[in-house]
């Protein structure tokens, strides 16, 4: 049977032996439904798994029937993506404990217990979590939990999918203009029912790539697992699989099956058939930094700690007086300029006009006449600045008006200085490069706000052939597969380590954010304007 792969076409002899490593969505047919009515469905359009946006899953209203369903149709596992919740309508009583009707169950993983293949479960009651395992044979009706978080298509095509399943979604964020006519209808605000169109991925005997054969190809195939030896077969791993091995594994020798597409420099070097040696597997700091401009699209960035270049502070900006009190110091006093008036409605609160600068206080609270009563209010307290005076003035903490910082340290600073000197969000320019690599790609950017601090997952690698520098790369933005070698690792200490400043997709940019964020509490609020 001949039949087209990629443009390329490809022959499946009479007897040709083919190993099934895996299944993996080719692309969706959404089928629009307008005003969120998932039974009026105007069109159906074909979607690629690029396609821009984020995206809301919709709970599944179908139930699970027991435990094993679960496991057999939704992904479990140790990654961001493996811990799926699920609610039962109906108590369950363990040995040792009873998960309560309507409690989010959390699935962590799948293992072995006492002989019965079981779920490793918590729930969370008054902030603690209480660990139990659920047997694959527990039956009852388990219905999916609503999702807070938002998608790619993408991240929702690998992970959020179920087995026989399709998926519905909300466009909650149209994230850049695609590159060709957009499928979807003009200002579209209704719901997707998401059908994956799959793709078998395999192993041929003679060859070192991924095969993947369409779904609906027309072969006849004859299942021979239990007469093969099928570790005759390479084994292709994913770099999540290589960072799953343990820390006693590395370093070990490795041939690239399939390399990323469109990678930019330094990683235009793993290419298809590259043998590389893989050091050891971390996590490393990264400074997550965006091009400050008022137009978007605005250009991202992860910034390691050994970027050797110098940085002059630029000045930040403040919608609100909140937001003075939680940018405030005690190493410096905060000087700002008002951008925009503000009138206060209480006589003994400060009326502010555009050009009014002032030095940031502190906050506290003030009694103000209001409806003829006295009120505590939250204010915050500064200093005006006239020509030759200071004149002592509150500010309420709700008010809506504009400051920009005035900067008078003319001080260089290195990224790790500003880590330690000051809190982020933090404004800055580059005034020296980094003289270390041919191309600062941070140089020719305007100005940068450093967001937050972060830890991701790398891997740290270098070429068998020229192993004069060991690169860092990223093992959940780096899309490759590699088999691993028998050979020897003749270098066990890796050379030199070359880190670059990485630039970020917007769609890589809501994840990374997203990911780091789930861990902490949202800021406070700013006190409304009282009514």
């Amino acid at each position: 049977s001949i039949y087209e792969m990629f443009g390329n076409e490809c022959c499946l002899s009479t007897g040709e032996v083919i190993k099934v490593i895996g299944f993996k969505i080719n692309k969706l047919i959404a089928s629009i439904c307008e005003k969120n009515e998932v039974n009026r469905v105007s069109a159906k359009v074909e979607l690629p798994l690029n396609f821009p946006g984020l995206y809301k899953v919709v709970a599944d209203k179908t139930p699970y029937l027991n435990i094993e369903e679960i496991t057999r149709k939704v992904f479990i596992g140790p990654t961001r993506f493996g811990h799926p919740c699920f609610y039962s309508p109906e108590d369950i009583k363990l040995a040792n404990f009873t998960i309560k009707h309507g409690e989010q169950i959390i699935f962590n993983s799948v293992e072995e217990v006492n002989g019965t293949m079981a779920v490793n479960c918590d729930v969370v009651r008054n902030n603690q979590s209480h660990s139990f395992t659920l047997p694959l044979s527990q039956e009852g009706k388990f219905y999916e939990c609503e999702d807070d978080q938002i998608y790619t298509l993408k991240e929702i095509s690998e992970w959020k999918i179920p087995k026989c399943r399709s998926r519905i979604v909300k466009l909650s964020n149209t994230l850049h203009m695609w590159h060709s006519c957009n499928p979807l209808p003009e200002n579209f605000d209704g719901c997707l029912i998401l059908t994956p169109v799959y793709e078998v991925q395999a192993v041929m005997k003679f060859r070192k790539d991924i095969v993947r054969i369409l779904s609906d190809l027309d072969v006849e195939v004859k299942d021979i697992t239990d007469c093969y030896d099928i570790n005759s077969f390479l084994h292709p791993l994913s770099l999540e699989d290589v960072f799953e091995r343990t820390s006693k594994e590395f370093p070990m020798v490795a041939e690239i099956m399939e390399g990323p597409s469109g990678s930019p420099k330094p990683y235009n070097f793993l290419h298809t058939g590259k043998e590389i040696i893989i050091y050891k597997k971390y996590q490393a700091t990264r400074i997550l930094a965006s091009e400050i401009r008022s137009d978007s699209p605005k250009r991202h960035f992860l910034i390691p700690m050994t970027y050797k270049g110098k940085f002059k502070r630029r000045p930040r900006e403040f919608p609100t007086a909140y937001d003075l009190e939680i940018a405030r110091s005690e190493k410096e006093q905060l000087h700002v300029v008002a951008t925009k008036a503000f009138d206060s409605p209480h006589k003994e609160l400060f009326c502010v006009s555009v050009g009014d600068q002032f030095l940031a206080q502190q906050r506290q609270t003030s009694e103000v006449l209001y409806e003829e009563r006295k009120k505590a209010l939250d204010v915050f307290a500064c200093e005006q600045i006239l020509s030759d005076t200071y004149k002592k003035v509150l500010l309420p903490m709700y008010m809506e008006g504009g400051f920009v910082e005035v900067i008078h340290d003319k001080k260089q600073y290195q990224l790790s200085e500003i880590c330690k000197e000051f809190r982020l969000p933090f404004n800055v320019k580059v005034s020296v490069r980094d003289l270390s690599v041919e191309e600062d790609v941070l140089a020719a950017v305007p100005g940068l706000q450093f967001e937050e601090e972060i830890t991701d997952s790398y891997l740290l690698i270098s070429s068998t052939s020229s192993p004069r520098e060991s690169w860092e790369i990223p093992v959940y933005r780096l899309n490759m597969s590699v088999h691993l070698l028998s050979k020897e690792v003749q270098t066990v200490v890796p050379p030199a380590t070359r880190t670059i400043v990485e630039e970020i997709s917007e769609e890589q940019y809501y994840m990374v954010r997203r990911y780091e964020n789930q861990t902490l509490q949202p800021p406070p609020r700013p006190p409304k304007k009282p009514t």
